[in-house]
């Protein structure tokens, strides 16, 4: 079964279908994928430098509304003694750095969207249903993502230490490798994995966490999916997409957790004081102490919440059309395998749904 979109008059889907548009033209969607990094690339340079631009040292952080510059300080980039910002020259390297990214990525982008091959080939082709090569991609991100979790343990051991709000100081960090400790947050109790308190199991979970991804990726990549597992998941491009915003939803929700309770990770000095929850007909995160407006981790904490609500949405609306179900019909009309469902099927289905 393979994504399907509503078609214009002239056969081609229409404009507002997005990537759904480029389902079967491999080289198109990697040139949007590419551009899309860009688009974000671009984002973070310049919201960092236009932060640059509107810093001022003698009030916190979170009070001026920042949302990028303090997890930079958090890295502890451009910190003195007391957390206190002295330099805020690493701040403006990072956007450019970004800026100048970004315009790479641009250019890979409208590449692959206009001059690249509209269907890739040799080791580069792939097709949705094929469960062998998608294995092959999903182990060749879990790759990059376990990379990304070591930059971490890299910056906190090797490349000027991370920022301690406990000693209020930045300093290298050694990682805590007992895994009874680490894996115990797993179980732990009233905030899970953001009661961490200390800064050696942060990096150490990051460690575990990197070491794990890696791993997990080159068995993808060096393996091919077993018959019952071929049974169990559906292999279309939408049923990805459906995969893909479910883990981004729930990666939000735990950022929630974490960027409201926990002052360690997310240092009051930086995003404001903790918060808690409150309903007015919606559920909203709002400061436990006094701030001049709204504070970074206010910000930080609603715009994760809501960006994972509508991640989770778009999951079981994707995960539905995924397994056959037809949104236009009110029922199943295909199963996971791509048959389309027999009239007595269709029978029972509504019977069921009455």
């Amino acid at each position: 079964m393979t994504t399907s979109v509503a078609t214009s008059a002239a056969g081609s889907p229409p404009w507002w279908a997005g990537n759904a548009r480029l389902v079967d033209l491999s080289g198109r969607l990697l040139g949007a994928h590419v551009a899309h990094a860009g688009l974000i690339v671009l984002w973070a340079g310049l919201i960092t430098l236009f932060e640059v631009s509107r810093l001022d040292v003698a009030r916190p952080l979170y009070e001026q509304g920042f949302i990028l510059l303090p997890n930079l300080a958090r890295l502890g980039y451009g910190l003195g003694d007391g957390g206190l910002i002295v330099d805020s020259h690493p701040y403006f390297v990072v956007g450019a750095v970004h800026l100048i990214s970004s315009a790479f990525l641009g250019f890979g982008g409208i590449f692959h969207t206009l001059k690249g091959p509209e269907i890739l080939g040799g080791s580069y082709a792939y097709d949705w249903n094929d469960g062998d090569k998608m294995t092959q991609i999903l182990g060749s991100h879990l790759v990059l993502l376990g990379g990304g979790a070591l930059l971490l343990v890299a910056k906190a051991m090797f490349l000027g230490g991370l920022y301690d709000p406990l000693t209020q100081s930045v300093h290298t960090v050694s990682p805590n490798t007992n895994p009874a400790e680490i894996f115990g947050y797993l179980f732990a109790g009233k905030f899970w994995l953001a009661g961490v308190d200390n800064l050696q199991d942060v990096v150490g979970g990051h460690l575990y966490i990197g070491i794990v991804l890696i791993a997990g990726g080159l068995w993808h990549i060096s393996t091919q999916p077993t018959a019952w597992v071929k049974q169990l998941f559906i292999f279309s491009g939408e049923a990805y997409l459906a995969y893909s915003l479910g883990a981004l939803s729930l990666m939000a929700f735990v950022a929630t957790l974490f960027v409201s309770v926990n002052s360690l990770v997310f240092p009051t000095e930086f995003f404001g004081p903790t918060l808690t929850i409150e309903f007015d007909r919606v559920p909203y995160f709002v400061s436990t102490s006094p701030v001049d407006g709204y504070s970074s981790r206010e910000w930080l904490a609603n715009a994760h919440f809501w960006l994972g609500f509508f991640f989770l949405q778009g999951h079981l609306w994707h995960a539905l059309r995924s397994a056959g179900f037809d949104f236009g019909q009110g029922q199943v009309t295909q199963n996971v395998g791509g048959r389309v469902a027999a009239p007595a099927e269709q029978v029972a289905i509504s019977q069921l749904k009455a």
